[in-house]
């Protein structure tokens, strides 16, 4: 009986993560994923490794997902984008499904006082978008960063940009 115990305990842990969802990955495998730069409309663009997050799902397929530094840029790419994703599998971001492959993602943030949620858009290393959905402001957040994760057993990962949350499946 304590034998079979033990091996209950061993398995559950595997047993929930195949359920579904994310969990983030160790500093060496952040420090190997997260690109220094990335390419999106012909440009090279900066990647800011302060704000990423490398996370992986039961499968063991990794998404890559992190600000990047417009700076420098002219006005179309400034205004398009803030972030990277580049995904080993399939998932689906607020609603909108993306194959394996690496995509920029933008934000238009309302005036800071708004309740309104943000536009949030995704598209392809060409530019062309692919889509679009509402981005929850969150206030509740007492003192938000500019890009967070948070993940829980079998739930959706939650991507913070600021105030503001999209669900990741």
């Amino acid at each position: 009986m304590l034998f079979g115990l033990a091996c209950l305990l061993v398995a559950w842990p595997n047993a929930a993560r195949a359920q579904g969802g994310f969990e983030p990955v160790s500093v060496d495998a952040f420090n190997r994923a997260v690109p220094n730069d990335f390419y999106l409309e012909g440009n090279r663009i900066p990647v800011e490794k302060r704000n990423a997050a490398v996370l992986k799902n039961a499968k063991g397929t990794r998404l890559v997902l992190a600000l990047i530094d417009t700076t420098g840029y002219s006005s179309q790419i400034q205004q398009k984008y803030i972030g990277m994703l580049i995904t080993e599998g399939t998932i689906s971001v607020c609603g909108i499904a993306l194959g394996v492959g690496s995509y920029g993602f933008g934000l238009d943030r309302p005036a800071a006082t708004s309740t309104a949620d943000a536009p949030f858009k995704i598209y392809n290393q060409a530019g062309e978008k692919l889509g679009e959905c509402a981005a929850k402001k969150d206030d509740s957040l007492k003192q938000a960063k500019p890009l967070t994760t948070v993940t829980a057993q079998g739930e959706p990962a939650k991507l913070y940009l600021g105030k503001y949350v999209i669900e990741i499946r």
